[in-house]
């Protein structure tokens, strides 16, 4: 099928569409939330293109989530402009139903998303403008790429973990449930949304957790009777942007049980062990920095931070909203933070399993162009990279702070879009001055 006649037929959902030799202006590269939100701004600019998955739409959000989670936002925020979650706007939807909702995006908007279908390889064509991309059902030509893969494409364990099988040692993209877990206790490593959520699912299910806590945020879930992602947005939060390259702070947030505020004291009164960052494992002895209290520290200042730039905004813009002192009260440091515990005999502690909630890192290996730097990270200017022609999408602060979130990638998506429409425009005059030459 040509560019031409792929256009004119764009705007529906093409069955059975012979994907090899296929000619298309954009090829975007995974349909998760983010090649979902590219791929209506494309069939919104009548740009022809296709997205392509190699499994099902979303299937982040259906196979590679516990089976408890549920989105860390309400519903009436992390949503697409175009359509409204089936659901009270205030609550926190589960994560079937959240895959649910890209299918049903899809389906409103016919966009041309083929699943079933691994890129394996993308490169700069030889003495042609744009570039080809190897599938498994063939090759396509294409003037650009959206890498729309996401930032959870690796699961990463640190080198520190023990290769022992003696024990369950998992990476929390692998946690569905604390059933599958073996008897005995059990240590989470790392204090963002992840590892705090699990540590808790599984010390309510009567097993012993010790959790290991890095440095971090800990946004309230609520304030004064408005939502965090309320805050963000009417503080500027959304809008930040990162000034270093180092590793990204855990984020101790949770739409949990309709939404809770996470302290990790209240975690230690309901039974779970707090320890410091996790430094070895010495054959059966794990050891931990002396950094707790410095890390809890420094989640209360950040904390009290985000209270006096809230509380100062209801005052400078006379909102009645509920004033809520008791929020800055904090627990008194349990004996873990007094006396912290820096090693821990795994046999003495019955320490059966071991939960990582360490992070991901980027998986861009079919991608064989010149837009990376010396350690493999794509290099981008707001999602625009210096390979003309590729685009990322859907990568922590590519934009801000909402770049990696529903909300925020959708708006990402936009910019990316425009930038192509622009790039194509200067596209066709070229190509049109071309045939003009020929023709005379």
């Amino acid at each position: 099928m040509t560019t031409m006649n792929l256009t004119q037929s764009f705007g529906r959902r093409i069955e059975n569409m012979k994907l090899d030799h296929l000619n298309v202006d954009t090829v975007v590269v995974g349909a998760g939330q983010a090649g979902v939100a590219m791929s209506e701004h494309l069939t919104t600019l009548g740009i022809s293109h296709v997205v392509l998955e190699k499994n099902r739409i979303e299937e982040a959000w259906r196979t590679r989530r516990r089976d408890s989670l549920v989105a860390n936002g309400p519903c009436w925020h992390d949503c697409f402009p175009g359509l409204e979650f089936d659901a009270d706007p205030d609550s926190f939807v589960h994560h079937d139903k959240v895959a649910d909702y890209f299918e049903k995006y899809a389906e409103k908007f016919k966009l041309p998303i083929h699943t079933g279908v691994s890129v394996n390889k993308a490169y700069k064509s030889d003495k042609r403008l744009g570039f080809t991309v190897e599938t498994s059902e063939g090759t396509i030509y294409t003037q650009r790429i959206v890498s729309a893969t996401g930032a959870f494409q690796k699961a990463v364990i640190p080198p520190v973990a023990p290769t022992d099988p003696s024990f369950y040692q998992i990476h929390s993209d692998q946690y569905k449930n604390p059933q599958q877990l073996p008897e005995g206790a059990v240590l989470v490593i790392g204090a963002g949304s992840s590892g705090v959520q699990i540590a808790d699912e599984i010390n309510r299910s009567g097993k012993k957790v010790y959790l290991s806590v890095g440095q971090h945020e800990r946004p309230p879930r609520t304030y004064r009777n408005r939502d965090n992602v309320w805050w963000l947005g009417v503080l500027g939060g959304w809008d930040f942007m990162r000034t270093d390259n180092g590793p990204l702070k855990g984020l101790a947030v949770s739409g949990a049980h309709g939404g809770i505020n996470i302290d990790f004291r209240a975690l230690e009164k309901q039974g779970i062990t707090l320890v410091g960052m996790t430094d070895s494992f010495n054959n059966n002895t794990i050891h931990f920095k002396d950094d707790l209290k410095k890390n809890l520290e420094g989640g209360d200042a950040a904390l009290m931070a985000f209270y006096d730039e809230a509380d100062a905004y209801v005052t400078k813009n006379g909102l009645d909203l509920p004033a809520e002192p008791q929020a800055r009260q904090q627990l008194p440091n349990p004996d873990c933070v007094i006396h912290p515990i820096l090693e821990l005999d795994m046999a003495e502690a019955n320490i059966t399993s071991v939960i990582w909630a360490s992070g991901f890192s980027y998986d861009f290996n079919w991608l064989q162009v010149n837009a990376f730097d010396e350690f493999n990270k794509p290099k981008h200017k707001q999602g625009i990279s210096p390979e003309r022609g590729i685009y990322f999408l859907g990568l922590p602060y590519l934009t801000g702070r909402g770049s990696s979130f529903i909300w925020g990638v959708w708006h990402d998506a936009k910019h990316i879009a425009e930038h192509i429409d622009i790039q194509r425009k200067y596209h066709k005059y070229q190509t049109d001055k071309n045939l003009l030459k020929q023709s005379a």
